[in-house]
């Protein structure tokens, strides 16, 4: 069986937890359409470098504005979200990234499968960036769509290239809510949480990601995306067994769990990750949220 190469504990039942557990694919689904003006191009120049001797969130490029070349990691949002379309056009169109799609196909399919409808979520997207998921969430009819982010750029590159995608969007660390947004985010009512290639490489931290958990309903759904070798037990960074043992927690039963292609890295190699969606059973134990509020 696939998950026996993780290296992981799994619990005994997870075969009859699981909606549908798939093995790794190597030839993605159809990739998310892009709506941002196809006008709007970048002279995007990628340096000698193999990135394989760079981790993932130290990779760089070059872009050239105006005879100047400026170098960028691939985490610098802030400034990738300034340029209409660079986003897009370096992660969708050049590295080919799937994600977005892959993580909409599998929560549509499994709540489907489980007699419900996607029309009725109320969704908290988590590092909604400039909207690419949001874009899919909103194609999928779903009742509301919050986004947010801790930058006030993502929020202004959705409301510039996706405007009316998000029915709100809060700028916000969530590690450290303020009163105002902790009421106001409770009015939603979240029945859903959503986070695509957001978790991981300091991008979202643990606590954030618990804290957004928070509001989602008992019952309610949780679908999101992770490196691959977060859930191997070799693994032994603090986000990797944050999120193993979050996984298998009894505040989540696990429904849908697959391997697929991400996106390429410049070399051309496939990048692969996991897609989840599982559902939020009960309320996160305050012992599991001491020690990460103490770090």
């Amino acid at each position: 069986m696939w998950f026996a190469s993780l290296f992981l504990e799994l619990p005994p039942d997870l075969g009859e937890r699981t909606s549908r557990c798939a093995c790794e694919r190597d030839q993605p689904d159809e990739v998310l359409k892009i709506s941002v003006s196809q006008s709007i191009r970048h002279r995007i120049q990628f340096p000698p470098i193999e990135s394989h001797r760079l981790a993932q969130d130290e990779v760089y490029f070059h872009v050239v504005e105006n005879q100047e070349r400026y170098r960028l990691r691939f985490h610098d949002y802030a400034e990738i979200y300034k340029r209409p379309g660079l986003y897009e056009q370096l992660f969708y169109e050049r590295l080919k990234c799937s994600s977005p799609q892959k993580v909409g196909e599998i929560l549509q399919r499994t709540i489907t499968a489980a007699g419900e409808r996607l029309s009725e979520l109320r969704v908290l997207d988590l590092g909604a960036g400039n909207g690419m998921m949001g874009e899919v969430l909103k194609q999928e009819g779903v009742s509301r769509l919050i986004g947010a982010d801790i930058i006030s750029e993502a929020r202004d590159a959705a409301d510039r290239d996706r405007p009316g995608v998000y029915d709100d969007y809060y700028v916000a660390d969530f590690t450290d809510l303020s009163e105002s947004h902790d009421e106001s985010l409770s009015n939603w009512s979240i029945n859903c949480l959503t986070s695509v290639a957001a978790l991981g490489f300091g991008d979202i931290p643990p606590l954030a990601f618990l804290t957004a958990l928070q509001f989602v309903q008992n019952d309610g759904w949780v679908a999101f995306n992770i490196k691959e070798t977060f859930l191997d037990r070799s693994d032994k960074s603090g986000f990797s067994e944050f999120i193993r043992e979050l996984i298998f927690s009894k505040s989540l039963e696990l429904y849908h769990l697959e391997k697929y292609r991400h996106r390429l890295s410049m070399e051309g190699t496939p990048l692969f990750y996991y897609a989840l969606v599982a559902r939020k059973r009960a309320e996160i134990l305050p012992e599991f949220m001491s020690p990460l509020k103490a770090r």
